[in-house]
């Protein structure tokens, strides 16, 4: 992106591109979803406090893994492919438009930063826990919450440790329990004639020869498989049947996400989606086809809380993509296909927010961080991220 002095063209500053974006998906969500401007209304959110709402109180966290442009979604071009997002989700939520991520843009780090509230450093494709920390951690010590309480349900490769950390004072025992749906299927298609499912469980599109290995290995799924029964109240051939006819690994995650919810209700539970990852394999149709999916797959969750009596009223989803991809224009960038630059464009994303104590229908285009997540549920539920670099999004507390 350009701009035009007395002397010609220059090129524009990352800030300059970066609230060019925000401002570019405010105009675009103001004139399809009739979002209003937050700047223009006075007061604080109607976020309810007090002991006994917080004790009901629920969080729902989407990520929108992989990240995807806007101009295959938040513009004229893209609303298409995001038809649930756009007419019934964004009208009732709050929308951040100017989001950034100052980390390492690979996801399992991108997403270990969301969750702790520190832009970490470590191996992306390593499978180590995160070295501050996690909004799971927080959550249980300080509110005294049993594990039964804080969940993760997220893709195989490496996301097996993003429940805890290694921090002095929380760590093991203290975090979330993670539940890594192809990892299940994995473990459940030996010997079960299922067939090749090769297709499911690959998830890493960028390196597909590196595959961190998993704790515990294959001793580790015999033991998830134990809990399908006694924790979601799902029986092997129950669970081997429905992933016959995933067209997904994401829809697979969602399915048992709505177990986890009517069999467990969780005041915290997380989620990563990771198909609009496939843009990686360079295949332009497979990766609109996985913006289209994770659309409507937002849609069901939130569908699911609607329709569960332990959510209804209760909870606050928020969806955030873990960062962006490479802008067409960028040198060395691929595009639509990777997130390798660092450019603006792979770091500016966005956040919606909806559910209780959120205002309807509200788009602020100010900047905030990716890290700024942990602090505002801190605040929203009664823990303190007390280790988290970011600060409370005010908007909506």
């Amino acid at each position: 992106m350009y701009l035009t002095s007395r002397s010609g063209c220059l090129k524009a500053s990352s800030a300059d591109v970066a609230a060019t974006l925000s401002r570019s998906r405010r105009d675009f969500l103001r004139d399809a979803s009739g979002l209003m401007l937050g700047a223009a209304l006075a007061g604080g959110s109607p976020f309810l406090h007090g002991q006994a709402r917080a004790k009901k109180r629920k969080v729902i966290v989407v990520t929108f893994g992989g990240g995807a442009r806007d101009q295959e979604t938040f513009a004229p071009e893209g609303q298409a492919n995001i038809p649930h997002m756009l007419r019934e989700l964004a009208p009732q939520s709050t929308f951040f438009t100017h989001v950034m991520n100052q980390g390492i843009l690979g996801h399992y780090v991108a997403t270990a930063s969301l969750a702790t509230g520190v832009y970490e450093t470590l191996n992306n494709f390593a499978a180590v826990p995160p070295e501050h920390p996690t909004v799971f951690e927080y959550f249980r010590k300080d509110l005294n919450r049993p594990a039964s309480n804080a969940w993760v349900v997220a893709p195989s490769n490496g996301f097996n440790r993003i429940g805890e950390s290694e921090a002095r004072g929380y760590g093991p025992g203290m975090g979330a329990q993670v539940i890594l749906p192809k990892h299940l299927l994995q473990a459940a298609a030996a010997g079960s004639g299922l067939g090749d499912m090769s297709h499911l469980l690959r998830d890493n599109y960028e390196t597909p020869l590196y595959t961190p290995r998993l704790v515990g290995g294959d001793a580790s799924g015999e033991v998830e498989l134990g809990k399908l029964n006694s924790t979601l109240k799902l029986s092997l051939d129950e669970f081997l049947s429905h992933a016959r006819t995933v067209a997904s690994p994401d829809e697979l995650s969602v399915y048992i996400v709505r177990r986890l919810m009517r069999e467990q209700s969780p005041s915290m539970l997380w989620l990563t989606l990771h198909d609009v990852d496939i843009a990686h394999s360079g295949a332009y149709s497979l990766y609109v086809d996985a913006i289209r999916r994770t659309d409507r797959l937002c849609g069901e969750v939130w569908q699911a809380v609607q329709t569960d009596p332990e959510y209804v009223g209760n909870t606050t989803m928020f969806i955030l993509p873990d960062f962006g991809r490479d802008a067409d224009a960028e040198a060395g960038g691929n595009g639509f296909q990777h997130h390798r630059t660092g450019d603006i464009a792979s770091r500016t994303t966005w956040m919606m927010a909806l559910g209780a104590g959120v205002r309807q229908g509200v788009v602020y285009d100010r900047p905030i961080e990716s890290v700024d997540l942990v602090p505002t549920l801190g605040s929203m539920m009664g823990f303190s991220p007390r280790l988290s670099q970011g600060k409370p999004i005010r908007e909506l507390l």
